[in-house]
């Protein structure tokens, strides 16, 4: 898979150190994947959840660091990206503010 974009897993690491080692392997693991859909993803995170939000649209929420963190991304399984849409830790994940604004 294409991940697009490391730079926002730079910017949420920066800030958050400890999530740093966990997001490189959550990367390296989806780019070297092949899914075509979330049973494929989930043979790989098997915590991965799909979730609809405010649009209407399902977005896939990954538990990152022992479900410290949560990673929502964007999955186009025809054009194989990713698109990397929020890094959120487990209190602002909860908060669901972040579904209005997808």
């Amino acid at each position: 898979m294409h991940i697009i974009t490391y730079q926002a897993l730079k910017t949420f690491f920066i800030s958050h150190p400890d999530a740093r080692q966990p997001l490189d392997a959550w990367y390296d693991r989806a780019d070297e994947s092949r899914w075509d859909s979330i049973l494929d993803v989930r043979r790989h995170f098997p915590h991965a959840d799909a979730v609809k939000v405010a649009s209407g649209r399902i977005v896939t929420v990954f538990n990152i660091g022992g479900n410290k963190y949560r990673l929502v991304a964007a999955i186009h399984y025809n054009t194989r990206r990713v698109y990397v849409l929020y890094i959120l830790t487990h209190r602002e994940y909860d908060l669901e503010k972040w579904k209005e604004t997808l």
